[in-house]
């Protein structure tokens, strides 16, 4: 057996930072083009319906593009020509529309009653004659919302809410039946998938359950570059057992090499063309559905930064705010602000903001609120407001003149 390769803390961050698309040069002026190369670079990007700053999905592209047009994500995601669709990925996401083809076993096992929400097979088995009746009517008439079918029902105070008409679609939605045709606003408009996405998908053979788990796997490990077991399954939220025997037959191929990284504490592999840069500078803000966060044990890991999201915290018990995004700056996380677009006063509100142990104020406040003047014209928002007195409020404060 060939020993692992040897790597520093340093070097798998820098490899993980510049796999997520950090450390590029951003463009002058972003468009769909650049947009369609972070997805195609991170896999997949998580959906979120918070909106006190802006909707999770398009924050991401933000820290790696810099000022790019909401209008050009919005036609990639839900125009006529798509580049992605949605399903559930990790979580619910959007992918691009190529990848649809390594899912359909998930949605094949979700029609059998696998892999949903328990709740959600249940009324699969239970009310299938009208699921039928859903999937005609989306058919005859979509795409639809779930309150415009005929027979929608009204919801109920469990499962958030949802009426009969939104349980049926949810399961056609897991099952592959129907697909997100558009948005109104931020609620789904469903229709059949062969009327959404592009024929060339539609007409793309299935591939067998363990080729597409393989594929699903290596979009995960050259998103991260490195990775360990659990983050690697994380990544597409696949099963344990299917997750070690796909990568055990990737290990075997090459495309994964394995590694030892100094202070990580266990065995890690590195994707075969996942470059090892020498330096990664950027700076940028991240949601906290970012990716190369999401799985707060992996950020902590790499960054030492421990992080949890406090919306659902008490306000009383929260630690650091209520919608919270790490800075990036250089290869370090620096900073946490909690960030509220206030739309009516047209600002940007800084509500609180945190310099890591490692961080000086007067080092970090001038690449912050550089981004942060970045995101609020970004927003279309006219400036920047801080409040509070700690050391990196007033030198923030200082900083934004």
């Amino acid at each position: 057996m060939v020993a692992p390769e040897s790597l520093t803390a340093l070097q798998a961050r820098r490899i993980a930072l510049l796999a997520q698309g950090f450390g590029d040069r951003r463009p002058s002026n972003p468009g769909k083009s650049h947009l369609k190369r972070v997805f195609d670079r991170v896999g997949l990007i998580q959906i979120d319906s918070v909106n006190v700053l802006s909707r999770s999905h398009y924050l991401p592209p933000f820290a790696r593009l810099g000022g790019y047009g909401h209008a050009d994500m919005d036609a990639l995601a839900w125009g006529r020509r798509k580049h992605l669709f949605e399903y559930w990925g990790h979580e619910a996401s959007l992918i691009p529309v190529e990848h649809q083809p390594l899912l359909r076993w998930r949605m094949s096992r979700a029609e059998a009653g696998v892999g949903t929400y328990s709740g959600l097979a249940r009324f699969g088995r239970e009310k299938r004659a009208y699921i039928e009746q859903v999937l005609d009517e989306v058919r005859r008439r979509g795409p639809l919302s779930a309150g415009e079918l005929d027979q929608a029902g009204k919801g109920a105070g469990g499962w958030w809410g949802w009426s009969d008409g939104k349980r049926a679609v949810e399961w056609l939605f897991w099952a592959g039946q129907v697909t997100t045709a558009t948005r109104r606003g931020f609620e789904r408009l469903y229709d059949l998938p062969e009327r959404v996405l592009p024929p060339a998908v539609i007409e793309t053979p299935t591939p067998t359950v363990e080729d597409a788990q393989r594929g699903l796997i290596e979009i995960a490990a050259r998103a991260m570059g490195v990775a360990t077991e659990t983050d690697l399954r994380d990544y597409f939220r696949m099963d344990p057992t299917e997750t070690r025997a796909r990568m055990a037959e990737l290990t075997e191929e090459g495309v994964l090499i394995p590694v030892q990284i100094q202070g990580w504490g266990k065995p890690a592999w590195r994707h075969r063309e996942a470059p090892r840069p020498r330096r990664v500078e950027a700076t940028a803000l991240l949601s906290p559905f970012d990716n190369l966060i999401w799985r707060r044990e992996r950020a902590e890991r790499i960054f030492g930064f421990h992080y949890r999201i406090e919306i659902y915290v008490p306000a009383p018990r929260r630690v650091h705010g209520y919608y919270v995004l790490p800075f990036l700056q250089g290869e370090r996380l620096t900073a946490r602000v909690d960030l509220k677009a206030d739309r009516q006063a047209g600002v940007l509100r800084v509500q609180s903001a945190h310099r890591e142990d490692h961080a000086e104020a007067q080092e970090v406040a001038p690449a912050l609120a550089e981004r942060l003047h970045d995101m609020a014209g970004w927003m279309g928002l006219s400036g920047v407001a801080v409040k509070g007195d700690r050391p990196l409020e007033r030198a923030l404060g200082k900083a934004l003149g």
